[in-house]
């Protein structure tokens, strides 16, 4: 089952394959990083982190490029689109925008953060919209990276607490423990309680 209607996010890959096309260096975040890794659920909106601030002028050459003062990050709207544009020492994420390329793999072609580092990225943006619909889709992305990636559990608690947010694992817990969306995961009832007790069992671990 999709979460958003596969009209929009056929519009947003096309709008990521465009941005990967070009010839802008970036760290690809958010839901569509979450799918790269997971092939579960795709995503409406584009995020991703440039490395190079001058890739700013790049944009603002070529795209109807707007900032967001109040959320500290650079906007492309298309039609019902939007694309995120998070900046180094100007953005503000749950690992500085400067930072994350340190935790980034490519795959498919396109430098995404780690299952690691998303997750802790991913717990930041939740925590700011958890009674919306995109918190939702936040909380079920994170499942995803927790249920078909080889996470290292260890390492995101150290990634974690290096950028100060050492309560970020017990959170993680209350969100595992209180998911309800199996349907998006493939689960039934039963498959998603075995698969919530083993994750909490690894997270009693760190």
């Amino acid at each position: 089952m999709e979460y958003w209607n596969s009209l929009l996010t056929e519009k947003s890959w096309n709008v990521l394959k465009k941005l990967a096309a070009s010839r802008l260096d970036f760290v690809l975040i958010g839901g569509w990083a979450a799918y790269i890794w997971t092939k579960l659920q795709k995503s409406k909106d584009v995020d991703i982190v440039l490395e190079d601030v001058g890739d700013l002028e790049t944009l603002k050459s070529s795209e109807n490029l707007t900032k967001n003062e109040s959320l500290r990050k650079y906007e492309i709207h298309y039609d019902e689109i939007d694309v995120d544009v998070y900046v180094p020492y100007y953005s503000k994420l749950a690992i500085p925008p400067e930072e994350i390329s340190k935790y980034s793999a490519m795959r498919e072609g396109l430098k995404l953060a780690t299952p690691e580092a998303l997750c802790i990225l991913k717990q930041g943006a939740e925590e700011m919209r958890s009674h919306s619909v995109k918190g939702v889709k936040d909380r079920i992305d994170i499942m995803t990276l927790l249920c078909n990636t080889d996470f290292d559990y260890r390492g995101y608690a150290k990634l974690a607490e290096k950028y100060g947010h050492a309560e970020y694992p017990s959170k993680l817990r209350r969100i595992v423990t209180s998911f309800r969306e199996g349907k998006y995961l493939g689960y039934n009832p039963r498959e998603l309680k075995l698969k919530k007790e083993a994750i909490t069992d690894k997270l009693r671990t760190i």
